[in-house]
């Protein structure tokens, strides 16, 4: 994560002691692992897929997230004091069945206002292609959800390079998708240039900011060890937690001036023809 602080020019603004203090967000994953670098953020847990109380992941990739955007210990994520509610929506093998991620978003509209929550964190997509009713669905709840005020942060896929690659529901005009600033990079598991491309459908530019995603180490679910992924399912809580850092200096932002912020404080790289550029920390928190 030092590297990856590095690389989103993330060094003036923990100085400054910009932490995510007490902005609430919501991953809707493969569940969290009370690892010791993380169990402090946890502050809610609900599980969509086999209805268990006590926290768990038997998969790692919810854990993984979780520890990129906020972990508080020997490895500290992005935002290390912002607060998580975890949402088991997603099985073992890391699929699942829209109708629980669409139970997940319902529980997430009805009491986001009561509990605080500013901020969804969606490592997940479907195939492009046509739409079902149940992915239709999914992507309505969200654009509610940002019309509500929760700011809503999802993922390109992987299935770039090519046009027209974005997965649903980052494919929304509404949410910030993110893709892989180093996807083109040496990736182990994924193959260069992997990060969901677009224009949409509708010829909108998706997605809208780029992060990094490639051999990112973060917390594993066995244990106080630690892994290594690579995905835009990882970039993604890394701008996740930006956007927390900037809400803590600024909590009356709402979604779409966040994402403005976003578009004005990117940076341009040589030879980018996707996305409005990188992400840079410092820039974002001096515009806010």
């Amino acid at each position: 994560m030092n590297r990856v602080k590095q690389l989103v020019h993330a060094e003036n603004v923990y100085r400054m002691g910009y932490t995510g203090k007490n902005i609430r967000v919501v991953t809707l994953d493969t569940g969290v692992y009370l690892h010791p670098d993380l169990r402090q953020n946890v502050v809610g847990f609900l599980d969509f897929v086999a209805m268990k109380r006590a926290c768990y992941d038997d998969n790692g990739h919810g854990t993984h997230v979780g520890g990129i955007l906020c972990a508080n210990g020997r490895m500290k994520g992005m935002a290390p004091q912002a607060q998580l509610i975890a949402l088991k929506v997603l099985g073992k093998d890391g699929g699942g069945q829209t109708e629980r991620v669409i139970r997940g978003l319902q529980w997430v509209l009805a009491h986001h206002k009561e509990l605080g929550i500013r901020m969804l964190n969606f490592s997940v997509g479907f195939l492009p292609g046509a739409l079902d009713r149940e992915q239709k669905q999914i992507m309505e709840l969200l654009e509610q959800l940002w019309d509500d005020g929760v700011t809503v942060v999802t993922a390109a896929g992987n299935n770039g390079p090519g046009a027209g690659t974005v997965t649903a529901p980052g494919i929304s005009r509404k949410v910030i998708t993110v893709g892989a600033s180093d996807d083109r990079s040496s990736p182990g598991e994924r193959r260069g240039g992997y990060s969901g491309s677009g224009p949409t459908g509708c010829c909108i530019m998706k997605p809208e900011i780029l992060a990094p995603g490639t051999n990112i180490v973060s917390l594993d679910h066995h244990g106080a060890l630690y892994s290594r992924k690579s995905g835009t399912s990882m970039a993604t809580p890394v701008v996740c937690g930006a956007l927390a850092l900037a809400l803590q200096k600024n909590p009356k932002l709402r979604p779409e001036e966040l994402k403005l912020k976003l578009y004005e404080s990117a940076r341009k790289e040589t030879g980018m023809s996707m996305a409005w550029g990188v992400l840079d920390v410092d820039n974002l928190l001096a515009l806010v």
